[in-house]
């Protein structure tokens, strides 16, 4: 790769998902406790469950996220907002929104970026960042890429591919395609099918600052014995 493999290379990129539907609060917990012992940039949560994340984390490197107006993206942007302040009271840093899909597909465009900007001036009024979820699977790439136009203009944090619980994941195409419709200053976000080390790898290569992952343990465990060979 065109980057020195490290162990930060790729466990700093992280999110380690923790929103499965029947995950339970121990369940939750322990895997807020993988996340610190693997040092994870950070843990994406059920909003519920913030509070929980953010107790166990205290004194970590390990941020805490969350997501917002999930998984569908149809809730009234002042649900959004109205989610983003709880889960920041809670304790989250880390905000993961999902656009209005139906909007999008409509080219509802003023109403997409307002959604988006209400979110975000929210977040960044408590030093917490956003990343916007498109769930691509649902898009055309004209519309991917408005959309990457849209979250440069107000300000988001990132730009991410999928929830994990559309009918596709992350794909190398469309990294490449919202890298490169997205200006400098919005990082890539890769969700939805990053399972084994070499897609950890592969999605860095093609310019993700974070990707989502519930297989963090066997990731970087096989990293480690990479590693050390």
């Amino acid at each position: 790769m065109g980057q020195t493999l490290t162990y930060d290379l790729i466990a700093r990129r992280i999110d380690h998902s923790l929103l499965g539907p029947t995950l339970t609060d121990a369940e939750l917990a322990a895997g807020c406790e993988l996340a610190a012992k693997y040092g994870v940039a950070s843990v994406c949560i059920k909003p519920y469950a913030v509070g929980l994340a953010s107790r166990i984390l205290k004194g970590t490197n390990v941020a805490v996220g969350t997501t917002i107006g999930f998984p569908h993206g149809g809730h009234a942007t002042a649900v959004k907002v109205f989610e983003a302040e709880r889960a920041m009271d809670d304790g989250a840093t880390e905000l993961d929104m999902v656009i209005n899909i139906g909007q999008a597909i409509g080219g509802a465009w003023d109403a997409v970026g307002r959604d988006i900007e209400a979110v975000t001036r929210a977040a960044h009024a408590r030093e917490a960042i956003v990343k916007v979820i498109f769930e691509n699977c649902y898009l055309t790439d004209v519309q991917k890429v408005r959309l990457c136009q849209i979250c440069g203009e107000v300000g988001a944090d990132y730009v991410k591919t999928s929830t994990g619980y559309g009918t596709g994941g992350a794909t190398d195409a469309d990294l490449i395609l919202m890298r490169k419709s997205s200006p400098p200053h919005v990082k890539l976000k890769a969700a939805g099918g990053v399972r084994t080390l070499d897609q950890a790898i592969g999605v860095v290569e093609l310019g993700c600052d974070r990707f989502g992952a519930s297989r963090t343990a066997e990731i970087l465990d096989e990293l480690k014995a990479r590693l050390a060979k």
